[in-house]
């Protein structure tokens, strides 16, 4: 008996893809219903299914695929000043010192809680334990940053105009509704379990991960609201929402790719269908980009979602002094004190993001180019 076709691969690489990099691919490749797999520049091993990778299926859904920040995301949006209003030390430090106010890092106080949009608050989850949770911890983690490479960044265009650009998620909510829908999953081998979409199961989790991204939207959509009140305070100006550009890079949807439909599922990876804005960010020391997709079937119409990680954390952590990763941030306002907790995120943990964009120059254009002026991580 013959063993069954293997999905097609294809990959747009900044360097051959490392041993244990390569394997997880292979196992993903393996796994039933695999109908195509597409690999981004900024691919790096993560717990399952590599992040920089897009698979697409035509009846199966791998939450795995998708990762536990469902939603995760970039916004970016302009204000009418230039960025030269942050030169000074004294404002630069205010507004930092504002951001951490305005936008925590891990939860709000309830009596300080942002209200989600309604909309958000009348759908409905599949499971009363999610539901509960939503109301709760959902409650007090909407519009705040999260940890790792979470971050708010002030930037510069090429006119030095003033950029805010927001990376977050579905903060708790994420992990939880794909663990909820995991336990459900069948074992389908390679450490990967399935739900079938045409299912009660598959259709829940659809609706719950769904759920997440709009969740996941709102909240980098209300952190920038609080950021533009700082500005508006500190600069006296105003942010300009008919600039808003807002993407996802962890998510699963149905599309339409050659003459079928297919569930997408992208982890790290960013949609680039023809003419669809998007946001690249590079590292909190190096460019960022705004971008437009190319359509690039091949690709799954889909983009690298940043620099990716050249190490991991542990090994930035050996690697990378305090003293180096001053340097590397040298230009760019940043909390100080936090030098020695932010070693992980240091420019040299990440690729370059050039080289990324020149890996897929198929599937993306660039639009505008930022450098970093302010960064806020939550720690």
């Amino acid at each position: 008996m013959s063993e069954p076709s293997l999905a097609p691969i294809q990959a747009w690489l900044t360097a051959p893809m490392k041993h244990d990099v390569s394997e997880a691919i292979e196992r993903l490749r393996r796994a039933p219903d695999v109908q195509q797999i597409a690999v981004m520049p900024d691919v790096h091993l993560a717990t399952d299914v590599c992040i920089g990778v897009v698979v697409a299926t035509s009846r199966l859904i791998y939450p795995q695929a998708v990762g536990g920040d469902i939603g995760c995301g970039m916004l970016a949006v302009g204000f009418d000043v230039e960025a030269t209003a942050l030169e000074d030390p004294k404002v630069a430090g205010r507004v930092l010192s504002e951001l951490g106010r305005a936008v925590p890092a891990r939860r709000r106080n309830r009596r300080a809680a942002i209200a989600p949009p309604p909309e958000l608050e009348l759908a409905r989850l599949s499971h009363p334990t999610l539901e509960a949770m939503s109301r709760n911890e959902g409650a007090i983690e909407f519009a705040t940053l999260g940890s790792g490479n979470h971050f708010l960044e002030l930037q510069s265009d090429e006119d030095e105009r003033l950029w805010l650009m927001v990376h977050s998620g579905s903060r708790g909510m994420g992990p939880a509704i794909r663990d909820h829908h995991l336990a459900h999953g069948e074992d389908v081998g390679g450490g990967l379990r399935a739900l079938d979409a045409t299912t009660d199961q598959g259709t829940r989790y659809l609706n719950d991960a769904a759920w997440a991204r709009r969740f996941a939207d709102a909240s980098r959509r209300a952190m920038a609201v609080e950021v533009a009140t700082v500005i508006e305070a500190v600069l006296r100006a105003r942010i300009c929402w008919e600039t808003v550009i807002s993407t996802d890079h962890n998510h699963v949807s149905l599309e339409c790719h050659g003459d079928r439909n297919l569930w997408v599922h992208r982890k790290g990876a960013m949609p680039a269908g023809l003419g669809q804005r998007g946001v690249l960010p590079g590292s909190m020391g190096s460019l960022s980009f705004h971008v437009e997709g190319r359509g690039h079937d091949p690709a799954l119409c889909s983009s690298a979602h940043g620099a990716g990680r050249a190490l991991s954390r542990t090994a930035a952590r050996e690697k990378v002094t305090e003293r180096a990763l001053r340097r590397q941030m040298e230009g760019v306002w940043y909390d100080y004190r936090l030098a020695n907790r932010l070693r992980d995120e240091a420019p040299a943990a990440y690729k370059d993001i050039r080289a990324v964009l020149r890996a897929q120059k198929e599937l993306v254009k660039v639009t505008r180019t930022l450098r970093p002026v302010l960064n806020y991580k939550g720690t």
